[in-house]
């Protein structure tokens, strides 16, 4: 698949990801842990056939020194798109934030936070 179409990065993949997050949304509803969304998110990627790596550890470098924290994503899907969960009443600043300081880190060029703690499905791309 390509990187760019019309000009939005990985245009089809994160298409069909926040569709997944959808049915997710539509079928709970807010109000409930993040947990519980990234428990049924699997299950919603696994029925879309949606390649996902859950709870992917991803190690961070400094000066060309690995650390000893990593960085544990909610998802990476199709080995290349970070999606991180909240379930929060608003989305704000500093996770859009700590999400472009986790693709510095990682040399991943888009992330998706998706927020499921309001009654409307939140979503923001995030790109490096």
């Amino acid at each position: 698949m390509d990187l760019l179409e019309n000009g939005i990065i990985y245009k089809n993949e994160s298409y069909k990801i926040i569709g997944a997050c959808m049915e997710v949304h539509k079928t709970l509803g807010c109000g409930f842990l993040e947990a519980v969304y990234q428990e049924a998110l699997a299950i919603e990627f696994d029925h879309r056939k949606i390649p996902f790596e859950q709870e992917k550890r991803l190690h961070i470098t400094y000066k060309n020194n690995l650390l000893k924290k990593e960085y544990i994503a909610d998802f990476v899907c199709y080995g290349k798109i970070i999606v991180e969960l909240k379930a929060l009443s608003q989305l704000q600043k500093e996770h859009i934030a700590q999400t472009l300081n986790y693709l510095r880190i990682t040399d991943f060029e888009l992330g998706l936070i998706v927020n499921f703690g309001t009654s409307s499905l939140q979503y923001k791309r995030v790109v490096l």
